[in-house]
């Protein structure tokens, strides 16, 4: 075992580690970097000049690495935005019920997804309708809570089933037709409490039947969702037009500075050239 990971096992979890001591790292890295690159060019060029060049060549490089930030296929550890899911809505016993009125008619205008988007759903549909109980030692957030207290109905996963998955809306927008927002994308998910199996027809042992539908319970009806597409690369779009926007001022400033020296040399050398005698 390396001594980072033993160190990282050992440690006490508190302010100082990692929250303080990830604040120092990353503070004495950009200072150790940048600082020593500006300390050798001052050291060659002058103070002003080695910090226009080093300021120019930071945000050259910060263009390049936003660049590549955007065009990767999943920017991890990047910055970046809210991740795309489905947020909850309402819990209705009936669609025409909802107060969302886009969903009311849901069943026939609607579409039945497939079973991989069915299952994409679930995904959001079990994080809602499932308690989450917190681990010893452990505390649930004020979004949990509210969203247990709102929401959950059941206790496992297992407890109950999917009869049906309804979309409506979303778009695909294409910028070159000028379309730039999306249309809003509903779901309605219609689920049901599961009947318990009967233990003479299927002993221990034996595989589980198919979920069925516990008629008389009432724990059931139909959960209102839409998609919330997220902002997962508009951080490192604002990082990289700021980056551009930077680099660019470095590079004006050096060109002002340029200029300044050619005209300042101009003026010496006219300075000192001995004006023509006439006879």
């Amino acid at each position: 075992m390396s001594l980072p990971i033993l160190a990282a096992e050992t440690l006490e979890k508190d302010i100082w580690y990692p929250t303080i001591l990830g604040f120092l790292v990353v503070t004495f890295a950009i200072v150790l970097f940048c600082g020593s690159v500006y300390m050798l060019l001052a050291t060659n060029l002058g103070a002003r000049l080695g910090f226009l060049i080093a300021f120019t060549a930071l945000m050259g490089f910060m263009v390049i690495l936003t660049s590549l930030w955007i065009t990767t296929a999943s920017p991890l550890n990047t910055l970046k935005g809210r991740i795309p899911k489905w947020e909850p809505l309402e819990l209705v016993s009936d669609p025409t019920k909802a107060k969302t009125e886009e969903v009311q008619d849901i069943e026939s205008k609607g579409r039945k997804v497939g079973a991989a988007e069915a299952a994409n759903v679930k995904a959001s549909v079990d994080e809602n309708l499932v308690r989450v109980e917190a681990l010893p030692g452990e505390e649930q957030s004020a979004e949990e809570q509210a969203r247990a207290a709102r929401f959950a109905k059941f206790g496992e996963v297992t407890d109950y089933t999917v009869v049906n998955t309804y979309e409506l809306g979303g778009s695909k927008p294409n910028p070159l037709d000028f379309e730039i927002t999306h249309t809003p994308l509903f779901a309605v998910v219609e689920f049901c409490e599961v009947e318990e199996p009967d233990p003479i027809k299927f002993p221990f042992g034996t595989p589980p039947p198919e979920p069925t539908c516990d008629e008389s319970s009432e724990n059931r009806g139909f959960l209102v969702m839409e998609r919330d597409l997220g902002s997962l690369r508009v951080p490192p779009i604002v990082a990289w037009i700021g980056s551009i926007l930077l680099f660019g001022l470095g590079l004006l400033a050096l060109h002002w500075r340029e200029r300044d020296e050619q005209a300042a040399t101009e003026r010496t050398g006219t300075e000192l050239t001995p004006a023509p005698t006439t006879a």
